[in-house]
């Protein structure tokens, strides 16, 4: 109604679904850093699961853009870098699960680019502050449709990015440090999970900048392919 809002609110974030005519409705975008080990030592950090818990950061929900779409070069940044992610649509609530019980919330995958200001991101991290500068930039959350898999785990497959058509990330889901049900369920013990969040489990190595004109394409196997055209600034 015209008189409830001083302003019309914006859209619902959605994402296609495949074989579905509804659209899913995305609620929260939740992060996993240094999910490979690999990558957490391209970045100068050693992972110790046995000693360590996962960490997250998020994204506005605004953040989210569609595989296929043109975005512009953001502004603030001299070193816009690509990370190829595993994306987990929980599709039920849940709270305080255990491993076991995590499967049960999941509605199935996609896959996804976490888009990063890594000069921003580095420059906060060094000073003790939040990376939100870095990480929550416009148009840094690009998802694909998602494929349907209730209860499925996907414990293993490749994962890959090219640029330009020359591959710079190369994985196995099996690589990753905590799993998709760890993730879950240890999620699960700060929030309480509801359908349409979105879980980014994590980059492998290989992250690299992008500069206006380039072509990204990604695949996680069994799932399909997302693609991001990086435009000039505006």
């Amino acid at each position: 109604m015209t008189d409830t809002y001083l302003w019309p609110p914006p859209p619902v974030p959605s994402l296609p679904v495949r074989g579905v005519v509804q659209r899913l409705p995305v609620n929260r975008l939740f992060f996993v850093g240094r999910n490979y080990a690999a990558h957490a030592r391209e970045m100068g950090f050693a992972v110790d699961k046995a000693g360590e818990t996962p960490f997250y950061f998020t994204k506005s929900p605004q953040a989210l853009t569609p595989s296929g779409a043109h975005v512009p070069y953001p502004p603030g940044t001299h070193n816009y870098h690509h990370e190829m992610e595993l994306v987990v649509v929980i599709g039920r609530p849940g709270f305080q699960v255990s491993v076991e019980e995590a499967p049960a919330l999941i509605y199935g995958y996609a896959c996804g680019l976490d888009m990063t200001r890594r000069d921003l991101q580095f420059a906060a991290r060094d000073k003790g502050r939040p990376w939100d500068l870095g990480k929550d930039a416009e148009h840094a959350a690009v998802v694909s449709e998602v494929m349907p898999m209730p209860g499925q785990v996907l414990a293993s497959g490749a994962i890959e990015l090219a640029v330009n058509g020359q591959v710079r990330q190369r994985a196995d889901l099996s690589q990753l440090v905590w799993s998709v049900p760890e993730l879950i369920a240890d999620l699960s013990r700060f929030y309480h999970l509801a359908a349409g969040d979105l879980l980014f489990t994590g980059t492998p190595e290989g992250v690299g900048p992008v500069v206006a004109g380039d072509v990204l394409s990604g695949r996680v196997a069994g799932l399909g392919e997302i693609a991001l055209t990086i435009g000039p600034a505006t």
